[in-house]
């Protein structure tokens, strides 16, 4: 998989790239990951790619141009372009699964005040990571491509993912290690048991005892 983003900040990015399961995944040639720099594609001669939104109110606005012209500098036939913003649909394992399918993604990270909103006619859908503001949408593409990047094939175990927290709108069981008593607090008996039956039996009631008692809503929608 390619991912292409779009951002005024790409030095945000070194840190979240050069650590962990990121690092491991773009050195192992799962994922390549380029940053554009927006100001780059500004006609503006002070690099300017932003306004005050017509009709006034607080803050800058980005304007369509740089960002049209970003989009399309890096375009291919197969990619899918998602811009971050608030107002997109909220963003859910099943959504990353789905992700990682592309080939090629690009990721438009807005600031300021907002988007022009015919930007929104450059893209392909908009995601939300939460009912939140930030200040940018480069925490929330970071957010993506770790979720993304994780469910590609070979960057971790599948059965990891198969089994995390959200699968089949599941919270995740409890897990246990080493020692087996710790302050008076043990690890269930089942789990020592070596019966892998009951202890996937164990397991599977513990998930839907955890989903019920936390977010009863994943349960709803099941």
């Amino acid at each position: 998989m390619k991912i292409d983003v779009l951002t005024l900040f790409p030095e945000m990015f070194k840190g979240f790239l050069e650590e962990s399961i990121m690092k491991r995944a773009i050195e192992s040639h799962k994922v390549e990951i380029c940053f554009h720099n927006i100001r780059d594609y500004s006609k503006d001669p002070h690099r300017k790619v932003d306004d005050y939104g017509f009709g006034g109110g607080a803050g800058m606005v980005l304007m369509p141009q740089p960002i049209y012209d970003a989009i399309e500098s890096v375009r291919r036939e197969d990619s899918h372009v998602i811009l971050l913003t608030p107002q997109g649909t909220p963003y859910k394992q099943e959504h990353a699964y789905q992700l990682s399918h592309y080939s090629h993604l690009i990721l438009v990270c807005g600031h300021y005040e907002g988007f022009d909103e015919r930007i929104r006619s450059f893209v392909d859908e908009e995601i939300s990571i939460g009912d939140y503001v930030l200040t940018g949408g480069e925490i929330p593409s970071m957010v993506l491509m770790d979720s993304v990047t994780r469910l590609l094939d070979g960057v971790i175990e599948e059965e990891s993912h198969i089994q995390d927290s959200f699968h089949e709108n599941l919270l995740d069981y409890p897990v246990y290690t080493k020692p087996v008593d710790f302050k008076g607090m043990k690890v269930p008996e089942v789990l020592l048991s070596g019966h892998h039956e009951n202890i996937r039996k164990w397991r599977y009631n513990q998930q839907l005892e955890k989903t019920k008692e936390r977010r009863p809503d994943l349960l709803e929608e099941r």
